[in-house]
């Protein structure tokens, strides 16, 4: 039995999710979790425009109400405020996978590091450099991490995790999975606090569903 959750370091619900999954998997030592990169927005290709900025400003004012999440100032945000900016959320996202292929025991942590750079520190985290130094500070091998980031193994396998999550239906983000003796039930989709999701938790190790 293990939890599998579904999301994007790029995915502002996700950052506003990680202190209600972080206080689950608190409480529930014996789970443990994979994480499946879902894709947000993978390979998209131009800049984004200012209505499209407006809007995504307005997702995060309502995930630092509803989460507590900190973030950094949106109208001077030192990547969204540039007009060449590129919402590609696959390099990130690969930097997971990558973490995934080194260091089961870091892909989490780096997810986290990942949201909380660009979220609250402002680093362009599409960039590979970046995420080669995040990585790196996390306690990832910097020479090996680098050396693969970029590989077409990697992309490959982002790219899996993307049609694994489409397969199963999965259009929104973050979504929590219990997987139990091969068979997967929903315990959240979308964002919940703590409380609710304590309580989801427990409904699907009860009685294997939510």
């Amino acid at each position: 039995m293990k939890l599998i959750y579904v999301g994007d370091p790029m995915c502002s619900w996700c950052y506003g999710f990680g202190a209600p999954l972080d206080a689950a998997l608190a409480e529930h030592p014996e789970l443990p979790v994979a994480l499946l990169l879902g894709g947000l927005r993978p390979y998209t290709a131009g800049p984004m425009p200012a209505a499209r900025k407006a809007e995504i400003g307005g997702h995060w004012a309502r995930v630092r109400e509803r989460s507590g999440a900190a973030f950094a100032p949106f109208a001077t945000h030192p990547v969204l405020s540039r007009e060449d900016f590129i919402y590609d959320t696959e390099p990130a996202c690969r930097a997971v996978v990558t973490a995934r292929s080194i260091d089961q025991a870091r892909v989490l942590p780096l997810f986290h590091a990942i949201q909380a750079a660009f979220y609250r520190e402002g680093r362009d985290v599409t960039r590979s450099p970046v995420l080669v130094d995040i990585a790196a500070e996390n306690g990832l091998d910097r020479a090996a991490f680098a050396a693969a980031i970029d590989s077409g193994a990697m992309r490959a396998a982002t790219r899996r995790d993307f049609e694994t999550a489409s397969s199963w239906g999965i259009q929104g983000y973050p979504a929590l999975l219990l997987e139990r003796d091969g068979r997967l039930s929903s315990v959240t989709h979308g964002f919940v606090p703590c409380a609710a999701l304590r309580i989801r938790l427990a409904q699907a190790l009860t009685s294997g569903g939510a």
